[in-house]
């Protein structure tokens, strides 16, 4: 592999965290949405990734969604409420969100360490050869 090879590879890394941060702050942000229960609760994104054939590296397949039917809570006061005092809140585990964030964050961070890396490999090798 090259060194310009490890650059790319690991900035599909860092493409494919960003936008799982990006989803899961969209879960976290909207988890306490109240919606009637006439309609939907907000769906959850999930972020599918998979290998890139060519080149190596990863890439964002696609976004699953989590389920439109969500929970009903029992809130008479909330104005959204149906006439037995339900409403629709998104099916959103905070926990697991915010395990997945930590995750998130940590695969952002080791590619991000894999950039500099390569770039301090590349500038060395760019001083041995002025001297």
């Amino acid at each position: 592999m090259t060194l310009f090879g490890a650059i790319g590879i690991a900035s599909t890394g860092l493409t494919v965290h960003q936008k799982w941060l990006d989803a899961i702050s969209d879960n976290l942000a909207n988890m306490d949405n109240a919606a009637s229960t006439s309609g939907s609760a907000f769906q959850a994104e999930y972020v599918i990734a998979q290998s890139n054939a060519q080149g190596g590296g990863v890439s964002v397949a696609g976004i699953a969604r989590g389920s439109a039917q969500g929970r009903v809570v029992n809130e008479p006061d909330n104005p959204l409420a149906d006439a037995s005092g339900n409403v629709r809140y998104p099916d959103i585990d905070e926990a697991s969100q915010m395990s997945q964030l930590i995750m998130a964050q940590r695969g952002y961070q080791a590619n991000a360490a894999v950039v500099d890396r390569a770039k301090e490999t590349y500038q060395a090798a760019l001083q041995i050869g002025r001297s």
